[in-house]
């Protein structure tokens, strides 16, 4: 059977994110999106250093929409750099893989 895998990304707002979480759960690319909100980043760019408020989605996809899921998010983010990673799950209930199968289908 397959793995599931979850991908990061952080946006600027919750208004993004939910907007992304729609289109890619709708586009059945991910099962679900769980949007935490509010999130600080630390992070240096561009030679300064930042701290911002932003929203971190977690998507939930079978190892064989990771392509397409990606594909997606990459076209609609707004950053020019964003952060987009995987995180391959070890372990992940029978029943609920059964169920990210058949909504990304």
């Amino acid at each position: 059977m397959q793995a599931l895998i979850q991908v990061l990304t952080a946006l600027p707002d919750r208004d993004a994110a939910l907007s992304l979480a729609r289109e890619l759960v709708e586009a059945r690319l991910a099962a679900c999106v769980q949007i935490v909100d509010p999130m600080t980043s630390v992070y240096r760019w561009e030679g300064q250093m930042h701290e911002d408020r932003e929203t971190l989605c977690v998507m939930k996809t079978p190892e064989d929409r990771l392509d397409a899921l990606v594909e997606r998010i990459r076209a609609r983010h707004p950053y020019d750099t964003p952060e987009i990673s995987s995180v391959p799950c070890s372990f992940t209930d029978d029943r609920y893989l059964g169920w990210a199968v058949a909504e990304t289908r």
